[in-house]
């Protein structure tokens, strides 16, 4: 039994979509008389499903060999394109993590969304977007990844856009799937460049491929650039970044696989890239740019937000930041750990978010405060989840980062300065949060703020129970080291700097009036940090503006040149037959002269643009030929 759930381990990310076509009855208004509800239970049924397939698979791959199932979907020459599907505990336990946060989310999901009139809609985008991501997870095909990342960014438009009636949303929809297509473009590049190179898009070949060939740099480095496009636009990376900013517009149980595993899965298939991106330098050099910018800006402009889903979304770009570095300097364990301890921590603190716009209807951090007393669980599963990101003993972000410090410590100590002040920065943006939610004088909406009913709390207290054992978990999966290894002095660099933003954070004046300072220099680094360095203002001056322009100037030119060109032979069509109608005498005399005269210019129109050597020597081809006929 165990071996045929191991053959069949592709099935899983089906049962996402089998469950997303099962609530279609629901979704599309056929059923009605039974509500909702029946769609989001069919749903959970078919991820429960996937868990525990994936479950028994995981088991049973543990400390053994790789295996791969591939079916050949064309070959033609020298191509093989191929849907390879890898069964190894480290992407069967990446789509186990999946599966568990999508089974979270949508229990979460049944309180969240519970008086949502399209909550069977929003469960079936749920499954789509559940199966994409299974998918990426045991992916072992440059070419299947590519079109499961093609479904992640439709079911990010359709999730982002669920409330569609509000203009705000219909604009951070359209903007998160346009951005997107930047990068996946460009990717796209990339992979028809790789599949005429190598002649197989699986991860295998391509391997084998990039340790025995040999490139010129500009084409390598063209090849690299367009591979990390694509990721970059995924993982809300510097400048394809603003996407998952406004992405928070969206139902929150969507924020909360979005935030933690959506994002992730660009990064994982970044990660499987890792070993191509070595054949060009200035690729894995643009990573760590790209990274660096992003961790460091990201943290500094979530510390400016005043909406509580945006001041986290910030920080999940700084830390996918972190994952590019290391990707750069092909340190894929310390990205690996991170995506893992970031993913579960995430998820944790998004859950805990939505608890609180639930209850208060309010997602504004200066009109909250108090609910620490009203919502135990709420505050608990922030504390945990804010814990198990940052580097403070002993949770799974300090592992994580602890890697990551002993990785860079002597080969790139810059890299290890980059660790310690975006964990601070983080750490103090957290402790902020916190104290404008939960801590300081009860507001008017946080007056009656109950605790969420158990359709919330559930999900939210597991995944709270799990985040604090995940360096048990850890120590399970060998991924912790032993304590006789550990760089002591990067341990206490890494806790100090937890503990210094952490500190800052609760003992900085925080106004909740959010009143703006009077001094014109922190006015500027306000606005600067609050507007994301004007990021949006330097598109719409540059590439929107270019774009316009461009597009105003085909449209003059398809009307005046093109359709003037058209409607003025129309146009003289008409004016010459209205014009000769009064001329017309119905005498022949006048019809043969008015032929004649036509053919006259027309032959005259032909031998101005046509060699006359030409034109004799055709008359003279045909005497010839009449005559030999004859």
């Amino acid at each position: 039994m165990t071996e045929f759930l191991t053959q069949t381990s592709w099935w899983v990310p089906f049962y996402g979509l089998i469950g997303a076509v099962l609530t279609l009855p629901w979704s599309m208004g056929i059923i009605r008389r039974t509500g909702p509800r029946p769609a989001a239970y069919f749903n959970l049924l078919m991820t429960v499903l996937a868990f525990v397939h994936g479950t028994i698979v995981f088991r049973s791959t543990w400390n053994k060999e790789p295996q791969e199932l591939i079916l050949h979907w064309l070959t033609v020459a020298d191509l093989d394109l191929s849907f390879a599907i890898d069964i190894s505990s480290v992407s069967v336990g990446a789509m186990e993590l999946v599966t568990g946060l999508s089974l979270l989310a949508q229990l979460f999901a049944l309180g969240y969304m519970e008086k949502d009139w399209a909550l069977a809609r929003f469960f079936a985008l749920m499954g789509f977007f559940e199966g994409a991501m299974s998918g990426v997870a045991i992916s072992n095909s440059l070419f299947l990844t590519y079109a499961l990342l093609e479904m992640l960014t439709l079911s990010t438009y359709l999730l982002v856009g669920f409330w569609y009636a509000q203009p705000l949303v219909v604009t951070a929809a359209r903007d998160a799937f346009l951005t997107k297509r930047v990068g996946d473009v460009l990717l796209l590049m990339g992979v028809v460049t790789l599949a005429t190179m190598a002649g197989s898009l699986n991860w295998p070949d391509l391997y084998d491929w990039a340790e025995n060939t040999t490139l010129s740099p500009t084409v390598a480095t063209l090849l690299g650039l367009a591979l990390i496009a694509g990721p970059t636009g995924k993982c809300a990376q510097f400048p394809l970044h603003m996407w998952l900013d406004e992405a928070m517009e969206g139902p929150n149980p969507a924020s909360i696989l979005r935030n933690s595993v959506v994002v992730a899965g660009g990064a994982y298939v970044l990660i499987k890239l890792q070993p191509v991106l070595v054949l060009s330098p200035v690729a894995s050099m643009a990573l760590v740019v790209i990274g660096t910018t992003t961790a460091i800006g990201a943290s500094l402009v979530a510390m400016a937000q005043i909406d509580i889903k945006r001041a986290l979304s910030h920080s999940t770009s700084a830390y996918l930041g972190l994952v590019f570095i290391a990707v750069g300097y092909q340190w894929t364990g310390f990205a690996l750990m991170l995506l893992l301890a970031h993913g579960i921590a995430k998820a944790l603190l998004f859950m805990s978010a939505g608890s609180v716009i639930l209850t208060t209807n309010n997602q504004n951090l200066t009109e909250m405060g108090g609910l620490w007393s009203k919502m135990p669980a709420t505050t608990t599963a922030f504390i945990v989840g804010s814990a198990g990101l940052i580097g403070l003993l002993p949770l799974g972000g300090f592992w994580a980062l602890r890697l990551g410090m002993d990785d860079f410590w002597t080969s790139q100590p810059w890299i290890v300065a980059v660790l310690l002040l975006v964990n601070a920065l983080t750490a103090l943006n957290l402790t902020r949060v916190f104290r404008l939610t939960f801590l300081g004088p009860t507001a008017p909406k946080t007056r009656r703020a109950p605790e969420v009913a158990w359709p919330m709390a559930v999900p939210m207290v597991s995944l709270t129970i799990f985040t604090l054992f995940v360096p048990g978990m850890m120590q399970r999966l060998d991924l912790l080291p032993d304590w006789m290894y550990i760089n002591r002095d990067a341990v206490l660099l890494l806790v100090a700097s937890g503990l210094f933003g952490t500190a800052l954070g609760a003992t900085v004046d925080l106004q909740r009036t959010w009143s703006r300072p009077i001094q014109v220099p922190l006015r500027f680094v306000q606005d600067l940090l609050a507007y994301d360095f004007y990021v949006d203002r330097l598109y719409r001056y540059s590439v929107v503006f270019a774009v316009n322009q461009l597009s105003r100037l085909n449209s003059a030119i398809d009307r005046y040149i093109v359709d003037g060109l058209v409607n003025l032979v129309g146009f003289g069509t008409i004016f010459g037959g209205q014009s000769l109608k009064y001329s017309v005498s119905g005498q022949s005399q006048f019809y043969v002269l008015t032929i004649l005269l036509g053919t006259s210019v027309f032959a005259f129109l032909m031998s101005w643009f046509i060699d006359p050597e030409a034109v004799k020597a055709i008359v003279d081809w045909e005497f010839w030929r009449l005559a030999l006929s004859k």
